[in-house]
């Protein structure tokens, strides 16, 4: 995804969601989710060896569930545990992010 469109979409996301972090953070994070997540989920999030990240897909999953999956990664897949690069005010904006502003087709 090209670098200023991935800016536009996580300026446009900080809007919808309320948090702490600066915006240099936000768009650490964005740049995470695109770039980390997506090389399981899909750089669109859509879905590939992991499962779609889009706000539709993630409609049933509560934050808490989304929240502790991040979190604690889901053994016996190759999900890994993010708890040791993440604190939980990273976690609750990816977790935003993905439920409000994810990217769809």
């Amino acid at each position: 995804m090209p670098r200023l469109l991935l800016m536009l979409l996580c300026v446009a996301a900080s809007g919808a969601v309320a948090d702490p972090l600066s915006g240099e953070r936000r768009e650490a994070l964005c740049n995470l989710v695109h770039q980390d997540c997506g090389s399981c989920h899909g750089m669109r999030l859509n879905g590939g060896l992991g499962p779609a990240l889009t706000p539709a897909a993630l409609r049933e999953k509560s934050r808490e569930f989304l929240a502790i999956t991040i979190r604690e990664g889901r053994p016996g897949t190759p999900m890994p545990p993010w708890k040791t690069l993440l604190d939980e005010a990273d976690i609750a904006w990816i977790v935003d992010y993905l439920k409000t502003a994810g990217v769809t087709p």
